[in-house]
């Protein structure tokens, strides 16, 4: 069972956080400030560490440096009222793997939760140079993919787009964490270039490849 740490001093949001996650199977705790985040993270007992930047002694982007600079590579989620462009740089640049901003649809967070985690899973030996999923084949050495025996090519873009959904198969992905994994954010979150490239993928790899999952984003089926 997964540990997630969550650094929140919002006892409403708080409280959010730890029921919904408990109830989709997590083990959680819970901190109140900063210098509490670093000195329990320390435990090396967690999987994910859930972080608010507005925190009391010290705040999250100092808890994030703190952290990084000893090495730790616990995948942080930022969860925050702050949506700046400014302090979004500055948490993903501190070594955030994610962020996300207040008011949040409690779904998304968690898609993103176990997106995080399944990132930090190792690929086993044989599927070191091949993602497998359904009748897809990914081969990360030449690049070329195969659908049902049908060898295809695909695009730099569409590539890497592909490689993310092999990665997390029948995990919902949104939108925002395919634009982090395939444009690095390079694309304005409000563009519709996410939905583009799934339809470029879709006419080549099967329409019923991968699944629209209404307000969310979208889904790889098995």
């Amino acid at each position: 069972m997964n540990r997630i740490l969550i650094a929140e001093d919002e006892p409403r949001i708080a409280s959010f956080l730890q029921k919904g996650l408990k109830a989709n199977g997590f083990t959680t705790v819970l901190v109140e400030d900063g210098s509490a985040a670093i000195r329990t993270a320390d435990s090396k007992d967690f999987d994910l560490l859930i972080l608010d930047i507005n925190l009391p002694k010290k705040d999250g982007f100092q808890v994030l440096e703190e952290l990084r600079g000893r090495g730790e590579t616990l995948p942080v989620i930022i969860l925050t009222a702050r949506d700046d462009i400014t302090d979004k740089v500055t948490g993903l640049e501190s070594g955030a793997n994610d962020y996300v901003t207040k008011p949040f649809r409690f779904e998304e967070l968690l898609a993103r939760v176990r997106a995080r985690l399944r990132d930090r899973q190792p690929i086993s030996k044989q599927d070191d140079m091949q993602l497998k999923a359904s009748d897809i084949i990914l081969d990360l050495k030449t690049r070329y993919v195969w659908v049902a025996g049908r060898q295809i090519e695909l695009p730099a873009r569409e590539f890497i787009l592909a490689e993310t959904f092999l990665r997390h198969p029948g995990q919902v992905l949104t939108r925002e964490q395919l634009l982090s994994h395939v444009w690095g954010y390079d694309y304005d979150p409000n563009s519709n270039i996410v939905d583009v490239y799934v339809g470029y993928l879709r006419k080549k790899l099967g329409s019923d490849k991968i699944e629209t999952v209404r307000g969310i984003g979208y889904r790889l089926c098995l």
